[in-house]
């Protein structure tokens, strides 16, 4: 079982000492991953409802800082050396593919092939309006920006004809460290699940009932001709050792926690005491 932190972006963290604290911090105490969250933009008063929380609002509110997921990653990666550097998640079909695939790209090779893209649909409609993108295509959008990314990723004089992004003889260099960067989806529905299965490297339900969404996932990947087993699982929700066994039992591939405090200090000695208590009990 791996570990990640997730929410490692926001509060405190977002500054620039605390979060290469964060970084070296996580190295040392066993965990894997950093995740980031993202929203470019939050409207003042929004309607729609945050899938996450009972009041159906981001906590922080509406104008809590949250830095740019890359490069707050950048920074991070420059001052660690094994951590995997992972957005959870990237609001997909709010960005430019082509862009987005020389971004990642350049933070992967810079970084010594440490990326893991974690992508979704976004569930703010008043930020996609914001951004003059509209929101009911998001879903198409999300799967031909996977499409265009891996193609720019592997190949030279990348052709691609789309109902949003349109290339001939495109070449978009470095490619990544990797063979490709990991793309994770994100989400908590059925069909994320499906795209999981469908095109995901891996698959990051927030919340739901995983006895629901795991065989949607598998059997998509069936039909699609995918191995649903190469499909790397992470989840969030326990932190002790039966509960993590339970879910390393259930086919985790990864646990995510939340920053168990928000200062450095303090978050050191917590990330050892979970080393120590659960990390070193589940060997």
């Amino acid at each position: 079982m791996k570990f990640g932190m997730l929410f490692a972006n926001v509060g405190p963290f977002g500054r620039p000492e605390h979060a290469a604290a964060l970084g070296a911090i996580c190295e040392e105490t066993g965990i894997e991953s950093v995740w980031t969250v993202e929203h470019v933009v939050v409207p003042g008063g929004y309607a729609s409802e945050y899938p996450y929380s009972r009041d159906g609002k981001m906590p922080g509110g509406d104008t809590a800082p949250i830095p740019d997921p890359l490069m707050w990653l950048t920074w991070v990666g420059a001052h660690t050396t094994t951590l995997r550097l992972a957005t959870g998640i990237l609001i997909l079909p709010q960005r430019n593919p082509v862009v987005l695939a020389k971004e990642v790209a350049t933070l992967d090779v810079l970084s010594g092939g440490r990326v893991t893209l974690g992508i979704g649909v976004g569930w703010l409609e008043e930020e996609f309006d914001a951004l003059g993108i509209p929101f009911g295509e998001r879903a198409a959008r999300t799967d031909e920006c996977v499409a265009v990314m891996r193609a720019l990723w592997a190949g030279e004089a990348v052709d691609f004809d789309g109902s949003f992004t349109t290339l001939r003889g495109a070449n978009s260099f470095p490619h990544p460290a990797q063979t490709t960067v990991p793309i994770v989806v994100g989400g908590h529905t059925k069909a994320a699940a499906r795209r999981a299965g469908r095109l995901g490297d891996g698959f990051f339900p927030g919340k739901g009932d995983w006895s629901e969404l795991q065989p949607v996932m598998r059997a998509a990947a069936e039909e699609a001709g995918r191995d649903p087993d190469a499909i790397e699982i992470t989840r969030g929700g326990a932190m002790d050792v039966d509960g993590i066994k339970r879910m390393c039992d259930e086919g985790c591939d990864r646990l995510v926690i939340p920053p168990l405090s928000f200062d450095p200090d303090g978050l050191r000695d917590a990330l050892a005491r979970f080393a120590d208590d659960v990390i070193s009990n589940l060997t």
